[in-house]
């Protein structure tokens, strides 16, 4: 017989949960006191006993996530951006203890891939009664993803853009355009399933989700739960053409285009000739001259708004 998390349309009541909050997601502070208090209210009105906590620092949320699970949380949300659920679902992985999204970042990936409302108080209403689901975990140098991770110019730009003082879609898309002409793509090695291909690139995107966030398909035959990632490799290209294939990316078919390599893996090796630059989630890390990506299937429960589904999308 399956337990309530192995089935897919488990229902659960959160009667411990632990909300973590990013005060400066999507690009200014907000109102913590408010979201606080919506967050007491929406989990007490079922019997549910509510703690909050606010971010601090880089790192903070994973820390916070880790003591929940000491505490026995049923359940641990994450109210902020991509960067905030990564940290939570870090410490969350391979636990049974579920990961449930508040959306209020820039690009919000993966809760838009879940299906997850950007209205707070839809959001937390699966606390209290979605379905929980295992889905993958992606890991690149050491360093795990629930969304995507990429080598390259994504990583590039992820790093201008965390150290922007503008945030949002638009400011994003800014940065991409006015980098294009200027970035120097990469050599890399890439082996995987045995086979080894040296290519100029543009950025490798490894996939656990199908999208960026904000629309983006990058990864359009990726799924969060069939036990592998998808590896995505952009080669080298004018400026020109890059903003040219802008709008296949949008419509989720990027793997259409002429110099465009895609495969599902289950672990890769991605090497350069200097050390590279990786994002994890859209969190910026400077690695080693060798990146090792690898996936953990099932290792993380997310919890779902309550709704018939094939696969988590």
């Amino acid at each position: 017989m399956k337990t309530d998390r192995e089935s897919a349309g488990a229902r659960r009541l959160a009667r411990n949960a632990t909300v973590i909050i990013n005060p400066i997601a999507g690009g200014g502070r907000v109102d913590v006191a408010r979201q606080a208090d919506l967050a007491m209210g929406v989990l007490e009105r079922c019997g549910g006993v509510a703690e909050i906590f606010v971010t601090e620092r880089r790192g903070h949320a994973s820390e916070l996530a880790r003591g929940a699970i000491a505490r026995g949380a049923d359940v641990v949300a994450a109210w902020g951006g991509d960067g905030t659920i990564n940290e939570v679902a870090s410490a969350l992985a391979f636990s049974d203890t579920p990961l449930a999204i508040i959306p209020s970042g820039s690009g919000n990936g993966l809760a838009r891939e879940l299906g997850i409302s950007r209205r707070p108080s839809a959001a937390l209403d699966v606390i209290l009664s979605g379905m929980d689901r295992r889905i993958d975990v992606g890991e690149l140098a050491g360093r795990r993803f629930v969304n995507v991770a990429g080598i390259g110019f994504d990583a590039h730009i992820a790093r201008e853009f965390g150290t922007s003082r503008h945030r949002g879609f638009a400011r994003y898309a800014w940065l991409t355009l006015t980098h294009l002409g200027q970035y120097r793509a990469r050599t890399y090695v890439i082996e995987t399933s045995g086979a080894r291909r040296t290519i100029s690139a543009l950025f490798v995107c490894v996939a656990n989700s199908r999208q960026f966030g904000n629309g983006a398909i990058v990864a359009p035959d990726a799924r969060l739960d069939d036990g592998v990632l998808n590896l995505v490799v952009v080669g080298s290209r004018p400026a020109w053409r890059t903003i040219g294939a802008m709008p296949s990316l949008f419509r989720g078919r990027i793997d259409t285009v002429p110099d465009v390599w895609t495969l599902r893996i289950s672990d890769a090796s991605i090497s350069g000739d200097e050390p590279l630059l990786f994002h994890v989630d859209g969190e910026p890390v400077q690695g080693e001259t060798t990146l090792t990506a690898c996936v953990h299937p099932g290792a993380l429960v997310v919890r779902l708004p309550h709704r018939p589904v094939s696969s988590a999308r």
